[in-house]
């Protein structure tokens, strides 16, 4: 019987390849091309690229499920390609699964627990329960589960049934259908044809586009969908795999596109083919495989395209931005994307391409930086206010600290640990328990002179996400100078900014026991700097201490924003009144407006339209664009997330570590279209995915509603007289409120030192 299998085998493969030879002679080699110099799309035949939804929208759904299709239907392009994978019954019928091995996307493990079976798969020995051990009828009570750990698994109790290429069909229609067919030969070693299977399927239902691997498996359907619509795409793996059809690695086929033009119309590659990207996940230069595929007369779509996983670190944790990177170039695009977020995709080429950064699309909101561009160079330093100007920031800020020689610096937090590199160094010790400021060690600003600062610590990048093993720009986590509040007012004043935004924190701290005036070395730094008399750059000024904006108000004319650090879902009518005595603006934090519970959003407040009635503006924070920082609801795209905020709750700034992302979505074509708006630009509405949830997340408690005696604080204290203290090395300058290291805090220092060594 195995000399028979392998006698037929051959048979096919002399077949196959006389085959091609014949389609070779017959077919032109380098297809007419449309012309395209009319066209801003530089695709081979001039149109828009397409998108692909790989199993559906499989971000977030389980892949290849009902919710994964209807959901891409709703929320994408009309003309989203719609991707199943082709697996086969023992009795010859197609599923759409998206891994030949189904414990991997299916609880058919938890069915037939004894079902477990090893297979060679392309020369390689592989485990678990696989599709051709089960005809069609017994798999009916088999469902589709999230097959990837990082996303979320809520849905898998909804019962999806493994649906079959007709039923994708019917839920999709009329959109375009893709069959991927990955492992033809295995499926044939076991006496199943999906030729035969796609053929017969192809009497029924259109087909769009066929894609495999396997250039055996291509070549036998080509005479046959010769003249037809359905266009056959041969995909590549990774350069170093071989082809098991021809043993030639597909990095040695990507040499021979006229080859690959003789049985199909278009290729598939994964997205590093075009942008290679280094070891340490940098982009290299662009490869020239786009034009070489459209000089062969194929179209080439790329893959790979998630918005949940650590990209180049030059997109900055921006999926979208990927995306424009291969279909919004000057000489090339991909003919389309195949992705697991189809809205992400469908809005950079419908939104997003071709938009001028000349478009300023300054307006409303406003962009407000944190920190500078903190998501790209490390916090508050001369790199990072740079990026944020270039970036497209409206307003940059300085959260501003005091050093012992009372000098104001633009620093994110008073303790160093959090920002600089002072725990591997010499200075590290004059670190010290204020209780204060904080219970836990810490090295802070007031204990060392402007000078000590520049001279002997570097800055080091924020990894707020680490625990996710998320970095931020790691070759340059230690670039930047930090900068004087003085130097930061002469850089803004250079630039073409709407504003300065200067947060003030701990004053009554720094007036109480240090023996100085914050409050008054900004307002000496702004008069020094010429802030006082000029209207062309506003100052606002921040403080979560209303006390801090009583004497602000007193003092200056300066717009002022009180900043809510804690959770609320409303605002009561006398603490409004009392926030419009000493503020023009409030900044909240997402989670009061859009609450969530286990990244779920729960429900959607009345926070913003109350504060906005009363007068004042509303600036919310914090946007983040790594993945995990976004709820669910917004299909790990820190672009949806934003237009969610504009559109849906009418926000008047952006506070954010990423200045590029939200300025590139105010530049953004669709914005101007209103109602016509497609689909995929529409905003979230808070709740929508608790409906389609198997189990609730857990109620979160109510959020308080804010009163009058939240906000109604005692006036700052005076400030005290400094002790004489001549040693710049010398502990805090109130030794009496600050306690030494003990041993407890000095096992917490280590720890802490430990916990660098290993970012």
């Amino acid at each position: 019987m195995r000399r028979e299998r392998s006698g037929w085998k051959a048979a096919r493969l002399i077949t196959a390849f006389l085959l091609l030879l014949l389609l070779h002679f017959e077919t032109s080699l380098v297809a007419a091309q449309s012309p395209r110099s009319s066209s801003p799309w530089k695709t081979l035949s001039g149109v828009p690229p397409l998108v692909v939804a790989k199993g559906g929208f499989s971000g977030l759904f389980p892949d290849s499920s009902d919710f994964a299709y209807q959901f891409t239907k709703d929320a994408s392009s009309p003309d989203t390609i719609s991707w199943c994978d082709v697996q086969l019954t023992k009795d010859g019928i197609g599923l759409c699964l998206s891994d030949i091995k189904l414990d991997n996307c299916t609880n058919i493990s938890e069915i037939f627990p004894d079902g477990k079976k090893s297979y060679v798969i392309n020369g390689a020995s592989t485990m678990g329960w696989f599709s051709v051990d089960y005809d069609d009828r017994s798999l009916s009570n088999v469902f589709v589960i999230q097959g990837i750990q990082s996303r979320t698994d809520k849905f898998d109790g909804s019962n999806f049934t493994i649906l079959h290429p007709q039923d994708v069909d019917s839920l999709v229609k009329p959109a375009p259908l893709w069959l991927n067919v990955q492992h033809d030969l295995f499926y044939s070693e076991h006496n199943l044809s999906i030729r035969n299977y796609i053929l017969s399927l192809s009497k029924n239902i259109p087909v769009s586009y066929i894609s495999s691997p396997e250039v055996l498996f291509l070549s036998s359907l080509a005479s046959r969908f010769k003249k037809t619509k359905t266009k056959l795409f041969f995909r590549f793996l990774d350069e170093e795999v071989r082809e098991p059809s021809t043993n030639e690695t597909y990095g040695s086929l990507l040499k021979n596109l006229t080859f690959i033009r003789t049985f199909a119309s278009g290729i598939l590659v994964p997205k590093q083919y075009i942008w290679p990207v280094t070891a340490d996940l940098y982009l290299q230069p662009r490869t020239s495989v786009v034009s070489n595929a459209h000089k062969a007369g194929l179209q080439i779509y790329a893959s790979g395209f998630v918005n949940d996983a650590v990209l180049s670190y030059n997109y900055s944790y921006d999926p979208l931005a990927e995306v424009l990177s291969f279909v919004d170039n000057v000489d090339s695009d991909v003919d389309g994307i195949v992705t697991d977020f189809p809205i992400t995709a469908s809005a950079a080429i419908g939104c997003y391409s071709h938009s001028s950064k000349n478009n300023s699309g300054k307006g409303n909101p406003v962009i407000i930086s944190h920190n500078g561009a903190s998501g790209v160079y490390p916090d508050c330093t001369d790199l990072a206010y740079q990026q944020a100007v270039e970036d497209g920031a409206d307003i940059i800020d300085c959260p501003v600290q005091l050093t012992q020689d009372g000098i104001p610096i633009c620093m994110s937090s008073i303790n160093l640990m959090d920002t600089t590199n002072v725990a591997a160094s010499e200075l590290r010790s004059r670190s010290s328990v204020v209780p204060q400021v904080q219970s836990t060690l810490g090295v802070f600003t007031f204990n060392f002179t402007w000078e000590e600062i520049q001279k002997n610590l570097k800055p080091v990048i924020t990894n707020p996400e680490i625990i996710y093993r998320l970095s931020r720009n790691p070759r340059n986590k230690n670039s930047g100078s930090y900068m004087k509040l003085s130097d930061f007012l002469t850089f803004s004043k250079s630039k073409a900014l709407s504003g300065i935004l200067i947060t003030i924190e701990d004053a009554a701290f720094y007036a109480e026991h240090i023996g100085y005036s914050v409050i008054d070395s900004v307002i000496g730094a702004l008069k020094d700097s010429g802030y006082s008399n000029q209207t062309i750059q506003p100052v606002m000024i921040q403080s979560s201490n209303s006390s801090v904006l009583v004497k602000l108000k007193q003092q200056t004319s300066y717009k002022l924003v009180y900043k809510l650090d804690e959770f609320i879902s409303d605002v009561d009518k006398s603490s409004l009144s009392n926030i419009k005595n000493f503020a023009n603006a409030v900044s909240v934090s997402k989670q009061s407006i859009y609450p969530t519970s286990q990244l779920f959003i729960t429900g959607q407040t009345d926070l913003v339209k109350s504060l906005q009635s009363a007068g004042l503006a509303v600036y919310v924070y914090l946007f983040r664009n790594e993945f995990v920082y976004q709820p669910w609801d917004f299909f790990s795209d820190p672009t949806v997330e934003i237009n969610s905020y504009v559109q849906a709750i009418g926000i008047d700034g952006i506070i954010t570590d990423y200045p590029a992302t939200a300025a590139r979505y105010m530049r953004n074509s669709c914005l101007k279209l209103g109602r016509r708006q497609p689909n995929y630009m529409k905003p979230v509405s808070g709740g929508q995915l608790l409906g389609v949830l198997a189990a609730f997340p857990p109620a979160l408690a109510p959020m308080p509603i804010l009163d009058a005696t939240d906000i109604i604080e005692p006036p700052l204290p005076a400030v005290s007289s400094r002790p004489l203290n001549t040693d710049s090395a010398a502990a805090p300058p109130t030794p009496s409120r600050a306690l030494p290291c003990t041993l407890a805090s000095s096992f917490q220092f280590l720890a802490m030192l430990v916990g660098i060594a290993l970012l």
